[in-house]
């Protein structure tokens, strides 16, 4: 079937926390272009799922570890990736960055550093510092429009006895990198030389340019799977995020142990709700490609739109390339080198709701991360007001 994502949606008074719990000092006119999450509807074979399990009419407790839910999970990243993942080794987080607490309370101990690549997906910090961890930072280097890793300095920071592993975000928000199977293989060369372990966060895998390819860190990992956890989702991939459900593959027999210890048997986390179980099969096995590769199709186009509109109207912001995610990232610091008043300026004067760069670290610092998964009219509204705003006379560069 063919989906219209112009169509622009109502989400006020659902409790939406993009729309009705807007950032500190906005506006309430303020665009809402900031949590990831998108303003475009779900699959219709989700829509229709949910409609029938709602109409059983009971909503007890629910299992996970099923054989329909799991072979729709194994179906799916075979197909897509042509991995393929064991049953067994799948288990259920009710979201990647509660299962990134999980991991880091599991494999580490108070004290331990955990290496991170800046400017990141900010949890990664929150969960490591809440958790007595230490964050060791190996930001990533700005290559003309698009970031790399420091391998150097990568390695020096696995060579420290101090440093337990690392958590990587592949593809990587909110730089929109895609890493290449050689810049993996470099990364798992390292981990391997200096028995570290890595946690893969692979939450935006699905949202790949055309012709772009994400490669599952554990696909190549070989003999090294052992020290490789990936988290992954259907939330960002079909809109579900609300559902609280993620799926972590989790290859060591002893590492599973450690987690069913530490998530089932402290903190009594198991099952999914009905509904969430509901969509993720129906994602996965009834239709759910159909509405994702029309949506790959037009965030394409949304973000060649606002590449194409900054270029022309606001040169001077750097655009880098968004080869996987929703997620563009953008870099005003020539028209703004205070990231205070760079937010002020956007939430007041242009009136949108970005997420500030700076939260993902002080590299971000006069950057603003911007989500093209919504109706193009809602962009051109947003671009509109960014032109108007940088064109004042009174905006003066500081």
């Amino acid at each position: 079937m063919h989906y219209d994502f112009n169509q622009i949606i109502d989400r006020s008074h659902t409790y939406a926390v993009k729309i009705d719990t807007l950032p500190e000092g906005c506006p309430s006119d303020a665009i809402p272009v900031w949590v990831a999450d998108m303003d475009l509807p779900c699959a219709q074979p989700i829509i229709d799922a949910l409609h029938h399990r709602i109409d059983r009419r009971i909503f007890g407790y629910t299992e996970y570890n099923n054989a329909e839910c799991k072979n729709a999970i194994v179906h799916w990243y075979k197909k897509r990736f042509d991995w393929q993942i064991q049953q067994q080794d799948i288990f259920f987080s009710p979201g990647v960055v509660p299962a990134l607490a999980f991991l880091i309370e599991s494999l580490t101990n108070v004290g331990d550093g955990i290496i991170i690549q800046r400017p990141v997906y900010h949890p990664f910090s929150k969960k490591i510092e809440n958790n007595g961890r230490r964050v060791i930072n190996s930001p990533l280097i700005k290559q003309q429009h698009k970031y790399v890793m420091d391998y150097d300095t990568l390695e020096t920071q696995f060579a420290r006895s101090d440093v337990a592993g690392m958590i990587l975000c592949s593809p990587h928000n909110p730089v929109g990198r895609v890493w290449s199977v050689q810049e993996l293989e470099r990364l798992l060369e390292l981990a391997k030389k200096y028995n570290k372990w890595i946690i893969s966060d692979e939450i935006h895998s699905d949202l790949t340019r055309r012709g772009i390819v994400h490669t599952p860190l554990l696909k190549i990992a070989g003999t090294y799977a052992d020290h490789i956890v990936v988290c992954t989702a259907p939330s960002k991939t079909f809109n579900l995020a609300g559902m609280q459900l993620s799926n972590i593959i989790i290859p060591n027999p002893n590492l599973q142990k450690k987690w069913k210890h530490v998530i089932e048997d402290r903190y009594s986390v198991s099952m999914a709700s009905p509904f969430a179980l509901a969509a993720l099969t129906a994602a996965y096995s009834d239709g759910g490609e159909e509405w994702l590769e029309q949506v790959r199709e037009y965030i394409d186009h949304n973000i060649s739109y606002v590449t194409d509109f900054l270029k022309k109207y606001l040169p001077d912001a750097v655009v880098y390339d968004c080869e996987g995610t929703y997620l563009m990232w953008i870099d005003f610091s020539a028209y703004c080198s205070d990231a205070d008043k760079l937010e002020h300026i956007m939430q007041h004067k242009a009136r949108i709701a970005f997420d500030e760069g700076y939260i993902f670290g002080e590299e971000g610092c006069c950057f603003e991360r911007l989500n093209v998964a919504c109706p193009r009219a809602v962009l051109e509204k947003c671009m509109y007001r960014l032109r108007l705003t940088f064109a004042e006379d009174s905006l003066d560069n500081s």
